[in-house]
């Protein structure tokens, strides 16, 4: 296996995987450090002893009242919360398997991946609790639902999100209970104060089934074992230099790999304290950063884009910040230096997948990269391939990036085609293919370029719409960009281009188009621009390209 030159200094190659379980994490951490806070939650917290608690409470609920045996899969569809951590425990102590969901996700898109999975128990948000009603008695037998309000403090000076407000107030759990007596108000659950079966899990056992985004195709179910989940966990802290007196600020969402892996399971495993945000606001996150002292911060660019635009940004201690990493879009340049230069520290991105349950790559702590995914981690190669003929190319060649090592999924749930399809052996090696594109440079970085099947064929030129869109960030007038492919009588497919402008700047689609002429070749060049407010996002923040592909696709076919 080959290093980067610019490996961490002192970091080991090798990493000896735990032989533990990811619950077993949260019992030693309990055992070693009962009365230290393990989340924050807007003023109000939960000592490591309290979480436990609830943990085995909930378990014993699942299995003793909702019917739950050692591997059934359990739905977890609620946002960031106590609730969260506690339901995500509770499953894995019942000898249970989480399937994280999404929850924009409305009522078809989780009736498909509980009916996919087989998962017959939900825990939820109140908020969603309208989404999960048309299925209760059918797909869905049992469902706990919680009210996040239920762990603020009397009071507290920060902002709370509305959901807070909102469904504290209007939702009436104990009439939903009475027209569907299988629901059942988190509080109620905890009170019957059921003690759950031995705990029984193994290093192999399943333990997480996170969906990917099916955005052109149903949702596939990713199966990772505790082993899978904590190498990548145990890997992490190492390379993030992480410990149990780190604060974590947990504003990605859970149900995601990233916000789920090195937020969630990375603090626990430590002992670490979570400060939990339900929805990004990027004035309470300064707010908690100051008051909690957080060391360790995962948000993505549109996060720090947000972050960054706050008028009074200067007044905030955020001394205390000493990582700050991300991934899924490229970091805009001056975004970074603009980071760095408020922060003191650089911008870390990172690489990974659902079917990798969080990072395969990362940037050097030492030696950051821009709109680079760093290096292969601990135990893990990682090769770029010509697609079709699967040769492996050299460096600054354009290929599928291919990866193999120890947090690599064990297939998709159900769909054994498509597992095969995900994975060929090169030189004795399995590696899972990507559908990414990238190379890697001479100091064994490798960087992003597109996904396989994204590119723009404009009269026979390749166009990658990843390169167009950075390339368009360096316009003072552009915040974010989206690039697909629009239909063209003489070239087939031309470039069309979805801009947010910054707040203030008066600009139009010739003048961006005339820039572009000038900083790109003529067959990168967007043929059109069109201004939008806002561009589509996933749940853990991705711009959805795909939906605005398909919306062109339909609206020319018109």
């Amino acid at each position: 296996m080959k290093y980067s030159p610019y490996w961490p200094e002192g970091l080991a190659h090798h990493l000896s995987s735990p032989q533990t379980s990811l619950y077993e994490n949260l019992a030693t951490a309990a055992s070693r450090y009962p009365g230290k806070t393990a989340i924050h939650y807007y003023g109000g917290s939960l000592s490591y002893a309290q979480l436990q608690q609830e943990v085995e409470a909930l378990a014993g609920f699942l299995q003793r009242q909702c019917g739950v045996v050692c591997g059934d899969r359990v739905a977890l569809y609620m946002q960031n919360s106590p609730q969260y951590v506690i339901g995500y425990y509770a499953i894995l102590r019942a000898n249970a398997v989480v399937v994280p969901v999404n929850p924009m996700s409305v009522t078809a898109e989780l009736r498909h991946i509980v009916e996919d999975c087989g998962a017959k128990v939900v825990l939820l948000g109140g908020e969603l609790y309208e989404q999960v009603r048309p299925l209760l008695g059918g797909a869905i037998s049992h469902a706990i639902v919680a009210r996040y309000a239920d762990y603020l403090a009397g009071s507290t000076d920060l902002p709370l999100p509305a959901v807070l407000i909102e469904v504290a107030a209007a939702l009436d759990i104990e009439s939903c209970a009475a027209s569907a007596p299988k629901a059942v108000h988190w509080r109620a659950a905890l009170a019957a104060a059921e003690a759950p079966s031995p705990y029984v899990a193994s290093p192999d056992d399943l333990v997480v089934i996170p969906y990917t985004s099916g955005t052109t195709a149903a949702p596939k179910g990713c199966m990772h074992t505790n082993r899978s989940a904590t190498h990548v966990v145990a890997a992490s802290v190492q390379w993030c230099e992480l410990s149990p007196d780190s604060v974590i600020l947990c504003a990605m969402p859970m149900f995601h790999v990233t916000g789920m892996q090195q937020c969630m399971n990375v603090a626990i495993s430590l002992g670490a304290t979570m400060v939990v945000m339900t929805r990004w606001d990027g004035r309470c996150a300064a707010l908690l950063i100051e008051r909690y002292r957080v060391g360790f911060w995962i948000a993505i660019s549109t996060m720090m884009v947000d972050f960054m635009s706050l008028p009074d940004l200067e007044r905030f201690d955020l001394s205390s910040i000493t990582r700050l990493a991300g991934g899924g879009a490229a970091m805009p340049k001056a975004l970074a230096q603009r980071i760095e230069a408020r922060l003191g520290v650089s911008y870390m991105e990172g690489y990974g997948l659902s079917e990798t349950i969080s990072a395969t790559h990362i940037n050097p702590p030492q030696r950051c990269k821009l709109q680079c995914l760093g290096i292969p981690m601990q135990d893990t190669e990682s090769i770029v391939v010509d697609p079709t003929t699967l040769e492996v190319l050299g460096p600054r060649a354009t290929g599928e990036i291919l990866i193999s090592g120890p947090q690599l999924f064990n297939g998709y749930w159900g769909c054994p085609d498509a597992t095969r399809e995900a994975f060929v052996e090169i030189a004795g090696i399995r590696y899972l293919r990507t559908g990414d594109l990238g190379y890697i440079d001479e100091d064994g970085y490798f960087f992003f370029v597109d996904r396989l099947k994204r590119m723009i064929n404009a009269a026979g030129y390749k166009v990658s719409p990843a390169e167009v869109e950075t390339l368009l960030f360096g316009h003072p007038a552009v915040q974010e960009a989206c690039v697909i492919a629009t239909r063209d009588a003489r070239k087939g497919e031309a470039v069309k281009a979805f801009v947010v402008l910054r707040a203030g700047i008066d600009v139009s689609a010739k003048q961006i188009i005339e820039w572009a002429r000038e900083h790109m070749a003529s067959y990168k060049v967007p043929q059109t621009v069109q201004f939008v407010a806002a561009l589509p996002r996933t749940g853990s923040g991705k711009v959805q390209w795909r939906l605005l592909q398909e919306r062109e696709n339909a609206s020319i076919s018109q």
